[in-house]
């Protein structure tokens, strides 16, 4: 059964997986993207979409900052690492399945 979530549940249940994700700042985009098929960038870039759709203007740094918590660029700096071959490998066969 598919049940239709209110606007005000989706986006209580969206605060708290920004929350999360912002707390989680060990658990890297590139190991998001090999298990679950998005990250924190996708996850801006969809924001970042839907304002625009809505009228807005927000900017794509603009949303990734919403979505880090800071500027995206000091994020990187402070907790990405580089990511290994098999990252990337886990990475792109996640992508695959997005298609």
């Amino acid at each position: 059964m598919h049940k239709k979530i209110s606007d005000a549940v989706a986006a209580q249940a969206f605060h708290r997986l920004v929350k999360h994700l912002q707390h989680r700042k060990d658990v890297q985009n590139i190991d998001l993207m090999g298990h679950s098929g998005f990250c924190r960038n996708c996850l801006a870039d969809w924001i970042l979409e839907a304002d625009n759709e809505c009228g807005g203007a927000m900017d794509k740094e603009q949303a990734r900052a919403i979505i880090h918590g800071m500027p995206q660029q000091e994020w990187k700096e402070k907790y990405q690492s580089p990511a290994s071959d098999e990252q990337l490998a886990r990475m792109q066969e996640s992508i695959a399945k997005n298609a």
